[in-house]
């Protein structure tokens, strides 16, 4: 090990700073009381919580060691972007278990520490780092190097492990680093090729907290580069200054690099510059490709964390012994275990990192136009968009990048690639809209281990051309395909380079291709992951070479476990033989439809259902009431009186204790095929802020799996009244805009029923307004609506009937004329708005208590103090009152305090 003298700190304002750090200026505050959090013959492990500041930030932080003499190296511990401390809590207690003083600390901006949210500035957060190295250097149980010099490695996961990075590049006392699925260079990972990733950069925004959170320039960076659609050089430098690649040359001590294979945020090619960096500094370096990633799957939290503690162990306690495993390995996965849906893996792995173009394989490709249906072999394709070249196509970018292509998706992707896998992902591609070329059969299978590259020219018919590419696996029907982890690269390609041969490099993946499958490149012009230019433009693709393969004859795979299932499936075939028998009594049949009430939206009969855990109290009791179509009903009732739970139990959401449900004649149950006649909103409905109402609305059709055509999208949306603010990001609109849009998406489909619970909540009088609207406009045509709300002035307006709920029960049901009809209230209307002085006459008439204006101004609400309604007919008809109407009326108000009292209001 280096000694003091030798180190140095590398970031430019820390020079000379660390040695008096803890004379003068950090400050411990708040510390927590040592607690034992293990036993059992495993050393016991306490916890203190400190609060460390230099009389500017202050950091939250735990410290955890174990029981047990002697100096000890150093773990300091990061958490991912948007979490704090508290989420790596486990993991450091196991560190300190295993003989580690570990350190824990909530980045700027997140948890109880202060500050904003710098992005890993080398000022700020990379400083906190030096600072948290300054404390661990006085601990007297830590082990040093020299003076102020602690035996310390940094690891985390994301953000956390682009710190361990830049700690390492920037304070020579960090002596081995374990970076977990984390960036090389954040320009490349959010603005990749020059194309800003917009989904995942909105997100990071969000999990931040809102723009506010960070540094002024960062926020002001993200909402220009987020209005325009593209990443500037400014922007560019303001990430790349603050990611490791800035200091890769000092970055110089043991690495071990943990990426994953699911990861649309920071894909294996940031693993790789990485490794090249490190591994080129002169420093010990491995790499492991794990199954999950930010977009989600199996993280291989426990392998992963006993393979950190083996390299830690190795660089950190000098144990030469420490099993630190190959220089490459990756996890891959089998199929899936039929008892419990968890995929099946095993790791390959070599002696040395191939990289990702080591033991390349090429394979032709045919243009097959835009369709996703591939042509026989030896047949000529014919698509409308192939050119008269024959690896020639033409793509087109519709107005506004929408409708977009759909591959990657924030968090989804793992699932998406693994139904993907069975034929039933959510990937697609529009016709006219992107370009395909397919390989002919394989005649054997090809495993393909890192990034896929081929030759093609672009032409755009002006700018810049923006292209996304990705390799998909298709099956020897045509038919089915499989997007390998839902990955897909972006290419923006200026006009300087266009119209020549230029390399695509495609996603870097590790997926196995069947013999019989086809290898399908497709070049489309838009995807939902990223901004898409919004003017229509027109591409023409060539590709002119193979489809490049890197495949590594190294890897050598482990063998599969045996499964469980080949000894525990005799014994759970008799347990669960027992328990149909046991069962068999108790199981029901869905009651059979009622012909009668086909044509009834709803009919509750005898509705129970008891609180949990409770003998004799009901939420919801003996109720029963009925919905004709055409109708909008209002469910009203205080707090506590069942509303919500007896919408849960109609939308099939919980099971009733008693009573039933019926739907157009169907029995509710929990996922019964009617509910798609049903549609509903719930408050707070939530929409991907930087993709277009429409665009939300699309994908969120789309997932459902059901025909484009039967979406009436365009229905909806009339209804909604939206109008140009569609084509708008979401996070543009107003509360009242969003609400719109969220009904708009319960109404896909026209559904027969629909159900609101609280539309109007958080809006103004003029959106209460629009929506009251939006619902009267849905019932016109033959539909029905249910809307539960606490406004009952809108309730009035926008309702035809009420059914009115406490405690449980049912109070009354009826049109709303039947229940606000009685009293000595007159509503009188007009052909024209009421003048002030026939208004004054009206209450200077004999007999008559008040007069006001309605709302709108034409009409009276008249309080009668003796006089008859006939009186007050000819009185009006006197004073030449154009009349319209004459009725009773009471507050909705009124009423609904009288009926749950129980007296009159």
């Amino acid at each position: 090990m280096e000694t003091s003298t030798a180190r140095r700190l590398r970031w430019p304002r820390a020079r000379g700073r660390w040695a008096a750090a803890l004379a003068a200026l950090v400050v411990l505050a708040g510390v927590g009381t040592w607690t034992a959090v293990a036993d059992d013959g495993t050393p016991a492990v306490h916890h203190q919580d400190r609060t460390i500041s230099d009389g500017g930030v202050s950091l939250d932080t735990t410290y955890f060691t174990a029981d047990g003499g002697g100096r000890r190296p150093a773990v300091l511990l990061g958490h991912g972007f948007g979490g704090s401390k508290d989420d790596v809590r486990a993991e450091a207690e196991k560190l300190a278990a295993d003989g580690y003083a570990v350190l824990t600390w909530s980045a700027r901006g997140f948890g109880r520490s202060g500050g904003k949210i710098g992005l890993n500035d080398p000022g700020a957060e990379v400083a906190d780092v030096s600072r948290l190295i300054d404390w661990l250097a006085a601990r007297p149980e830590v082990r040093l190097d020299g003076k102020g010099d602690p035996r310390v490695g940094v690891t985390g996961s994301s953000y956390g492990g682009a710190v361990s990075l830049l700690a390492a590049g920037y304070d020579d006392r960090v002596d081995a680093i374990a970076p977990v699925i984390t960036y090389w260079n954040l320009a490349d990972a959010l603005f990749p090729d020059g194309v800003f990733k917009k989904l995942w950069a909105g997100i990071f925004v969000s999990s931040g907290g809102g723009c506010e959170k960070f540094e002024p320039k960062l926020c002001a960076m993200y909402e220009r580069v987020a209005a325009s659609g593209a990443p500037d050089a400014e922007a560019r430098a303001l990430l790349t200054e603050r990611s490791p690649s800035a200091v890769a040359g000092r970055i110089d001590v043991p690495a071990l690099i943990v990426q994953g294979q699911t990861d649309s945020l920071f894909p294996l090619g940031q693993a790789d510059a990485m490794a090249k960096a490190v591994s080129g500094n002169g420093a010990p370096v491995s790499v492991d490709w794990i199954a999950g990633g930010h977009d989600g799957g199996d993280t291989e939290d426990a392998r992963v964390q006993n393979r950190i503690g083996a390299w830690f162990d190795r660089y950190l306690k000098d144990d030469r012994g420490a099993d630190t495993g190959p220089a490459f390995r990756v996890t891959r996965t089998g199929g899936v275990d039929s008892t419990d849906g968890a995929a099946l893996t095993r790791g390959a792995s070599a002696d040395t990192y191939p990289g990702l173009r080591g033991g390349a394989r090429e394979f032709a490709l045919r243009a097959t136009g835009s369709g996703q249906d591939t042509p026989s072999a030896g047949s000529t394709a014919s698509t409308g968009n192939t050119a008269a070249t024959p690896n020639t196509v033409t793509v087109r970018n519709p107005a506004g990048g929408s409708p977009p292509a759909i591959s990657a998706v924030p968090g989804l992707g793992a699932g998406l690639s693994q139904l993907s896998s069975l034929g039933v992902g959510l990937s697609l591609d529009f016709p006219g809209q992107h370009a395909t070329f397919d390989s002919a059969p394989l005649t054997s299978s090809v495993r393909l281990t890192g990034t896929p590259t081929v030759q093609v020219t672009v032409k755009a018919r002006t700018g810049d051309a923006v292209l996304f590419g990705k390799v998909y696996d298709v099956a020897p029907d045509g038919k089915r395909q499989e997007l390998p982890a839902q990955l897909v690269a972006p290419f923006r390609i200026t006009p300087d380079r266009q119209g020549k041969p230029l390399e695509l490099t495609l996603p870097a993946v590790d997926h196995a291709f069947d013999a019989g499958h086809r290898l399908r490149l497709v070049l489309s012009a838009t995807d939902l992951g990223y901004a898409s230019p919004a003017e229509p433009n027109t591409y023409t693709v060539t590709v002119d070479g193979p489809l490049s393969v890197p495949t590594d004859a190294g890897l050598t795979a482990a063998a599969a476990g045996l499964p469980w299932w080949t000894w525990g499936l005799p014994a759970a075939a008799l347990l669960i033989a027992a328990l149909l028998l046991l069962t068999a009594r108790r199981r029901t049949t869905t009651p059979a439809p009622d012909p009668a009430l086909a044509g009834v939206p709803l009919q509750i009969s005898g509705l129970a259902k008891k609180y949990a855990g409770a003998a004799d109290r009901y939420a919801v009791k003996d109720l029963g009431f009925r919905v004709e179509q055409g109708q909008v009903l209002g469910l009203l009732g205080p707090n506590g009186a069942g509303k919500t739970t007896t919408l849960r139990m109609l939308m099939g959401l919980i099971t009733p204790d008693a009573g039933e449900i019926r739907v157009f004649g169907q029995a509710i149950q929990p996922g019964a095929p009617v509910l798609s006649r049903v549609g509903a909103f719930v408050e707070g409905a939530g929409f991907l802020p930087h993709l277009s109402g429409r665009a939300n609305l699309e994908l969120y059709w789309q997932a459902t799996g059901r025909p484009a055509e039967d979406s009436h999208m365009d229905e909806a949306l009339e209804i909604a009244g939206l109008g140009d603010a569609l084509a708008r990001a979401v996070r543009t609109y107003s509360q009242g805009m969003r609400q719109r849009l969220a009904i708009a998406q319960a109404m896909l489909g026209m559904p027969d029923l629909l159900i609101l619970d609280e539309p109007t909540n958080g809006l103004d009088p003029p959106q209460i307004r629009e929506m009251r609207d939006v619902m009267i406009r849905y019932a016109a045509g033959g539909r029905t609506v249910i809307v539960s709300s606490h406004l009952l002035s809108e309730v009035e307006q926008s309702c035809t009937h009420l059914v009115v709920m406490d405690r449980g029960r049912l109070v009354q049901a009826g049109p709303v004329a039947e229940i606000t009809g009685s009293g000595d209230m007159l509503l009188v209307t007009t052909a024209e708005e009421v003048t002030e002085p026939v208004l004054r006459k009206t209450e200077a008439l004999a007999g008559v208590a008040s007069a006001v204006r309605t709302e709108d101004g034409r009409g009276l609400l008249v309080r009668l103090d003796g006089a008859t309604t006939a009186v007050l007919i000819t009185e009006l008809v006197r004073l030449d009152v154009p009349l319209t109407g004459v009725g009773p009326h009471r507050r909705l108000e009124d009423a609904f305090l009288t009926l749950i009292s129980g007296g009159s209001a």
